[in-house]
């Protein structure tokens, strides 16, 4: 194709960069290497670079190649981790879009674990798993790139409320007085919350992290984890568990950045992570959110 042929090269009218152009929705099995066994994942990639203010239009066709070139081939030979597909993906991307000067991959996948039930009953249960990729051409010199990789989980789990909880314990001692000692000992009753809540990590290039690790970690920071199957003596423990660890959304994304740091204590200060919790409220309209984007050096402050 000769120069007047191509559209995306000509003059811009308006003059503005965009800052991410691309495509989004493109569907693929990728093949991941695991301890226990090679595993396909159905992902959902999202493909972007950045356009520069004297470029019409981006080739969106290189992105779709490059996601091709690149996922195809974990079909024969397995990727380490998603994280590392989607910087391999961002490198290329630069490569190919000559004009661009930042490249972000962003590759969503369901996940799955045995888990047991707490009597003990094994079941898959279903996780969402994120990966992300982000490059940037340094000085403008199309050899230097810096590739900046992620990894991150969401897992549903249950809140319940620690406010209400003791609002309840306090007009049980108000109404029965008898029972005030006893009502000190046992969790009473409140209301509960299905919460999500999402890990999102940087990994840095000479170091892993597994994602089964976070989502052990965001598991075991809710009032309780949920179950695909209960049967009665499991659905009893669950919400026994739930009701003797009472939370805030606050408290899970604040336990969750405090365990972080301690399983991740080499991460460098520069490295980043960011944790949200939704939690749906069952007695309001709305619901209760917490997040924080940070990074490990402003948590060690």
């Amino acid at each position: 194709m000769d120069d007047s042929t191509d559209v995306q090269s000509q003059m811009v009218k308006h003059r503005f960069k965009i800052t991410r152009v691309g495509v989004t929705g493109v569907k693929k099995p990728i093949v991941v290497h695991r301890p226990s066994g090679d595993r396909t994942l159905n992902a959902t990639i999202d493909v972007f670079v950045d356009l520069p203010s004297n470029q019409k239009g981006s080739h969106m066709s290189r992105n779709v190649e490059v996601t091709g070139e690149v996922v195809d081939e974990s079909v024969r030979e397995p990727v380490k981790g998603l994280e590392n597909l989607a910087a391999h993906m961002c490198d290329m991307l630069l490569e190919r879009h000559e004009y661009a000067s930042y490249s972000e991959v962003d590759i969503r996948a369901d996940y799955f674990l045995e888990k047991e039930s707490p009597k003990g009953k094994k079941s898959l249960e279903s996780y969402k798993i994120r990966a992300k990729g982000e490059g940037y051409r340094k000085n403008e010199d199309v050899a230097k790139k810096a590739i900046k990789k992620f990894i991150g989980a969401t897992v549903i789990g249950i809140n319940t409320c620690p406010c209400a909880m003791e609002t309840v314990k306090n007009e049980y001692k108000r109404i029965y007085p008898e029972f005030s000692e006893a009502l000190e000992k046992i969790p009473t009753i409140t209301h509960n919350q299905r919460n999500k809540t999402t890990l999102m990590m940087e990994v840095p290039n000479d170091k892993e992290v597994e994602v089964n690790d976070l989502i052990s970690i965001l598991e075991s920071s809710v009032s309780s984890p949920t179950h695909e199957i209960l049967k009665r003596e499991d659905e009893a423990k669950v919400v026994m568990q739930a009701h003797e660890n009472p939370k805030f959304v606050e408290d899970i994304v604040r336990d969750i950045l405090s365990k972080c740091l301690k399983d991740y204590d080499d991460h460098p200060d520069s490295a980043h992570i960011e944790v949200k919790s939704k939690s749906e409220e069952s007695i309001h309209k709305h619901d209760a959110f917490a997040e924080r984007v940070t990074t490990f050096g402003e948590l060690r402050e």
